[in-house]
């Protein structure tokens, strides 16, 4: 995972110049933490319908890999005369962290994370590089074990019933190695056949999932030979194949095309729309401002902001909000002034 070990210095933590924290308006500062560089950081408490619930004792029924029968019908989800926000479908949300922590070494990567995903959400996650964002999503997927914390998907702990939590996930963790000696439709059936789906089942998902994606001729291409946005495409197919009812995607339109991108944005939607949860990470605002209508800026592993889109943005484009809240870098001193010089000067 690429952040599990941010690079020193490599983390653009909130500016230590700025005389008060910015937070959103779903935030209260509960205390405040510092970063290794001296920076001040505001520890918020979620707003409710973003505040996950106390820790649950763990649920004892066995996990089934595979579809499961008690979601057969969609979470509807709709929007409220005369409002644009999402009204939140009842129940438990569809993802919640609790008290999540992971350290490397000296390096805390997730301090005490907390915060709740609702149901039919289309959830982004931002942040710089090494706010640990990669940490906290392998953590809540069950791919990395946390220090400490409480993970949620539904009522089912994921650390407690992993087999019957990663039942209700589809995950695309960023750099995850494929089997890449099987060709794309060799690998979708591996994956079904790994969720304990029936054969023809198989077979009718992976034909719509290549044909959707655009992998219909090269389906029977190794997948060691697909580019990178085709190895991106065919993971996120794997990810969707048994019909979850949470996709956790770490990065899913990088190396990928302004056509597929396209694509992709119209399944995440017909997903949502028919009552799943979508949570993304992503380091281009313009996208999560477009497609997301929630969204948690985090930074050197704490939480900054948790809300709807529209009110972390407080009237600003996300891309300046979020510079905002971690704080932007600019060059002093007239730091690299010698590329400015044209080549006949030299």
């Amino acid at each position: 995972m690429s952040e599990q070990t941010p690079p020193p210095g490599g983390t653009s933590g909130p500016d230590p110049a700025r005389e008060e924290p910015v937070i959103s308006a779903f935030t209260e500062p509960q205390e405040s933490a510092t970063t290794p560089s001296g920076a001040h950081i505001p520890t918020p408490v979620p707003m409710p319908g973003f505040a996950p619930p106390p820790p649950m004792p763990a649920p004892t029924a066995a996990g089934i890999i595979g579809d499961d029968p008690s979601l057969d019908e969609p979470v509807p989800t709709s929007v409220a005369p005369g409002r644009t926000r999402p009204v939140r479908p009842p129940g438990p949300p569809a993802l919640s962290i609790v008290g999540l922590r992971k350290a490397f070494g000296a390096k805390l990567a997730v301090a005490d994370l907390s915060m709740a995903v609702p149901r039919g959400c289309m959830f982004g996650l931002v942040g710089p590089n090494g706010a640990g964002k990669t940490t906290t999503l392998s953590m809540a997927t069950g791919l990395l074990r946390p220090d400490a914390g409480q993970v949620l998907v539904g009522d089912v702990d994921v650390w407690a019933d992993p087999a019957r939590a990663k039942a209700l996930m589809g995950v695309l963790p960023d750099g995850l190695r494929l089997f890449d000696r099987l060709s794309g439709r060799e690998l979708l059936k591996f994956v079904g056949q790994m969720r304990r789906m029936d054969e023809a089942t198989i077979t009718d998902r992976s034909n719509q999932l290549l044909s959707t994606l655009g992998l219909s001729e090269d389906a029977n291409t190794m997948v060691a030979d697909y580019s990178a946005g085709m190895t991106k495409k065919i993971g996120l197919a794997c990810a969707l194949i048994h019909r979850p009812r949470l996709l956790v995607l770490d990065e899913p339109f990088e190396s990928v095309d302004p056509v597929s991108g396209e694509t992709i944005r119209e399944i995440l939607h017909e997903f949502v729309a028919g009552g799943g949860t979508v949570v993304l990470s992503s380091h281009v605002m313009e996208l999560v401002e477009t497609l997301c209508d929630a969204v948690a800026v985090m930074a050197a592993g704490r939480l900054l902001a948790i809300g709807d889109t529209d009110d972390v943005r407080q009237g600003k484009p996300l891309q300046q909000r979020f510079l905002e809240l971690v704080g932007a870098h600019h060059l002093e001193g007239g730091g690299l002034s010698w590329l400015g010089r044209s080549q006949s000067s030299n």
